[in-house]
């Protein structure tokens, strides 16, 4: 049933593909990892649940020449993996007396805490990617946490220096912080590659991630080791209840999360290791 004339619906108040444009704006700079990723949305409008994508295999380490010898050529190769389109997404309910009266905007609320949901969602997939598709895998089994991550770095080989970033559990961070060769993040000299970095070790931005917690790993990164490939952009949409007078409001991303570049990615092992410095 139409509102009389001059009254406030929750329709006026709540355009889904305005809301939807402001959280796909929004939602790259949410998402903690973009600046270490590759973000493609190439693949929207195209049907599939599942795409193929390549990725570069490492080369491996550089090798001991002698003066008379020609350095070791070796072909840089690429892998192609199947990768499943996934879906994250949060619905909101309103009631329209929290809408017209409640303290702030709580649709600019809803709006927001959409796009937090969904940049977490993607967070943790990327992480998933990371954990179940690195090729560098760290083999130190140094019983100090700061010797684990010297030892590992060296899989990076010649390629060792540049920008990367560790993202480890809180548990690590506590450890890393009582280490001599800690560096916080009111001292580094260097750039913030990530918003929420906390400071810097062996020349690898620190940053925590609770989504490690139980994983007993975690990740030295460096720019363009990710991707994020989108195949739809952030769908908002509402729903009506006029006898409750409510409203629903969800929002959706379709994605594929992707390590694109493997040579730059190193998976760290730290379970059953001393979390001591």
């Amino acid at each position: 049933m139409a509102l009389p004339a001059g009254v406030t619906g929750i329709a006026d108040l709540f355009d889904p593909e305005v809301v939807g444009d402001l959280i796909n704006k929004k939602l790259i700079d949410a998402i903690r990892f973009t600046p270490l990723a590759l973000v493609d949305d190439t693949l929207e409008g195209q049907p599939g649940s599942k795409v193929k994508l390549p990725s570069f295999n490492y080369v491996g380490s550089a090798e001991k020449v002698a003066e008379d010898e020609d350095l070791p050529i070796k072909k840089l190769t690429q892998t192609e993996e199947e990768v499943e389109i996934m879906e994250y997404g949060l619905g909101i309910e309103i009631t329209d007396r929290g809408a017209v009266m409640g303290f702030g905007d709580p649709l600019d609320e809803a709006a927001r805490q959409i796009t937090i949901a969904v940049a977490d969602g993607v967070e943790s997939s990327l992480i998933d990617a990371a954990s179940t598709t690195a090729s560098l895998v760290g083999t130190s089994t140094a019983t100090k946490v700061t010797d684990r991550i010297a030892e590992d770095l060296e899989l990076f080989g010649e390629e060792i220096d540049g920008e990367k970033v560790l993202v480890v559990p809180p548990k690590v961070h506590t450890a890393l912080r009582k280490s001599s060769d800690w560096i916080p993040n009111t001292q580094m000299g260097a750039d913030i590659i990530v918003k929420g970095t906390v400071g810097m070790i062996y020349g690898c931005q620190i940053v925590t991630s609770n989504r490690l917690k139980t994983k007993n790993e975690g990740f030295i990164i460096k720019p363009g080791a990710l991707a994020i490939i989108s195949k739809r952009n952030t769908l908002v949409e509402f729903d009506r209840d006029i006898l409750g007078r409510k409203t629903l409001i969800t929002g959706s991303k379709m994605f594929a999360p992707y390590v694109y570049d493997k040579s730059k990615l190193i998976k760290i092992s730290f379970g059953g290791g001393n979390t001591g410095a």
